[in-house]
């Protein structure tokens, strides 16, 4: 009775406080039902340019952007080369009614429904055939000493629900399947959190990534102008004389 009307005041005693229940903060929405598959040939490069899109990530390290803060389209070509040779490609599938991003009217139901619904929706498998690819990660390596992972990415509206992490633990077992141990993550500073917690830290060497960017108003006889990606003028090696060593 005492510990009823303890409750039923707000108070509990210590004794009975082993037990609590997780803050509405504290709880992560459970992801839908997911299809991770590793086959290249699961992925259509032009959804998989809408998954780019859609999360906003580009693939240049110069990307333009609208008035928006948008990035512009990846090219689709050179989406398919990249496809056709990373190393390794997880691809998360997901079915259409369970992305909010996507509207009622593109959402096809099978038409058999019942006392629970769309039971068949329910009880048939998630596959790349009848899902919306909804995430997408990559990693391109020697085939023999090192990896590095790229273009992690999960549509906004099914974010924070293990999706990414599930992306980088296949990459990454597949990777140590294949006796490849020294593996590193292209990310942003934001980015960094979320690679953490997937195990990755500071380098033991020091090291960071350094990009290719030199560019000058004037350049030598060695060198040429060019143009990356129609984005920036970058000096690069003239291929005169590039025999001599």
């Amino acid at each position: 009775m005492a510990v009823a009307a303890a409750v039923n005041g707000g108070y509990l005693p210590s004794k009975f406080r082993r037990f609590t229940q997780p803050t509405v903060s504290q709880i992560r929405p459970t992801p839908p039902p997911l299809f991770i598959s590793t086959n290249p040939n699961d992925v259509n490069p032009i959804h998989l340019r809408d998954l780019y899109t859609a999360c906003n990530h580009s693939c240049h390290r110069f990307p333009k952007l609208n008035s928006e803060g948008r990035v512009e389209p990846v090219d689709i070509d050179k989406l398919r080369k990249a496809l056709l040779h990373s190393y390794v490609v997880a691809s998360v599938f997901t079915r259409p009614e369970f992305v909010p991003d996507l509207a009622p009217e593109n959402v096809s139901g099978s038409g058999l429904t019942g006392i629970g619904g769309d039971w068949i929706g329910k009880v048939v498998p998630v596959t790349p055939g009848n899902g919306e690819l909804v995430g997408f990660g990559r990693a391109v390596s020697d085939s023999g000493l090192t990896a590095a992972i790229y273009d992690v990415m999960v549509i906004p509206s099914l974010r924070r629900r293990g999706i990414g992490r599930k992306i980088v633990q296949r990459i990454l077992r597949i990777l140590v399947n294949r006796d490849i141990y020294d593996i590193a993550a292209l990310c942003s500073d934001l980015q960094k959190p979320f690679f953490g917690a997937c195990g990755f830290g500071d380098d033991v060497l020091v090291s960071t990534t350094m990009m290719y960017t030199r560019s000058a108003s004037t350049h030598s006889e060695d060198e040429q102008m060019v143009k990356c990606a129609g984005r920036k003028l970058l000096l690069v090696p003239s291929l005169r004389g590039n025999l001599k060593i």
